[in-house]
């Protein structure tokens, strides 16, 4: 567990997918280093089409591993601007690099996007424990 990583800059879902936010309105999207730990080996991605729209808390897809199959929460309310596509064959990227390349969905954030229930990265990795 010492080795999992809780980045600084970005805000977690109880349910373990991550947020960062940019100053432009828009925000990337995916799982966190405990998810993916906890996933093992991720062997399927399913996400939702750029355009889809979802609530904070409403499912928008998810991740298949030899151990299970995960649904997916989005952390804040926002529309779909574009999908990592590059999921669709290596989707090992997940595991390997959650934060950075392993990235999901960038969303445009909804006008009514509200943050209050979102963790920083000492509540979520406390959460964890």
């Amino acid at each position: 567990m010492s080795e999992l990583i809780f980045p600084e800059g970005i805000l977690y879902h109880p349910e373990h997918t991550w947020v960062r936010i940019a100053e432009d309105n828009t925000a990337v999207v995916g799982i966190t280093d405990f998810a993916q730990d906890q996933l093992g080996e991720v062997a399927f991605v399913d996400l939702p089409s750029a355009g889809a729209q979802f609530s904070a808390g409403d499912e928008f897809g998810s991740v298949e591993s030899i151990k299970a199959v995960s649904s997916l929460y989005m952390p804040i309310s926002g529309t779909v601007s574009e999908v990592n596509e590059a999921l669709e064959d290596e989707c090992s990227l997940v595991n390997t690099s959650p934060y950075a390349d392993g990235w999901m969905l960038r969303i445009t954030l909804a006008a009514d996007a509200d943050k209050s229930h979102l963790l920083n990265s000492g509540e979520y990795e406390a959460q964890t424990k």
